[in-house]
């Protein structure tokens, strides 16, 4: 589904095609050079393409995001990245609504996001969990990330209604 944004300029949130993968790949690798988000290779990003939305503006992707399927009653929002000069547009709220749109066509009742922006994941409706609540995430990602077992994010999580 496309979810239209807020904006003066013609945007869109739709799933990622092949085109969009170098992209997205950009998008995540400025973010993870910064340390905030972890390194996605292209690669990667090919393998696991149907999980990411994109949003377009002017025919420019400048925002991405995956929703990772974690569990048969988890998934994740990840690698939710969106270019610096479109930040406060709304672009990152149309990438995680069409995530979580999915996770619920899913049947999936719990979304979560390990985050160095809890407020803006608050305003979306998710409420902060203890990272021990969620083990499958510990040995998909975490014990690969450098940072890890001390993870500075922070974990919120959003309930199916």
């Amino acid at each position: 589904m496309i979810t239209p944004v807020k904006e003066k300029t013609k945007i869109l949130v739709r799933k990622a095609l092949m085109r969009d993968a170098p992209a997205i790949h950009r998008l995540i690798k400025a973010y993870a050079d910064q340390g905030v988000l972890l390194p996605v290779s292209l690669a990667e990003v090919y393998e696991r393409l149907r999980d990411f939305y994109v949003c377009e503006m002017d025919g420019e992707i400048v925002g991405c995001g995956a929703l990772r399927v974690v569990w048969e009653d988890l998934a994740e929002v990840r690698s939710l990245a969106v270019r610096e000069d479109r930040l406060r547009r709304g672009v990152g709220r149309g990438i995680a609504a069409e995530c979580i749109k999915d996770a619920r066509a899913l049947g999936i009742p719990r979304v979560f996001a390990l985050t160095y922006q809890p407020e803006f994941f608050a305003k979306l409706g998710f409420r902060p969990i203890s990272k021990d609540r969620l083990p499958h995430k510990i040995w998909l990602d975490c014990v690969m990330c450098p940072k890890f077992p001390n993870c500075d994010e922070q974990a919120l999580v959003l309930e199916a209604k």
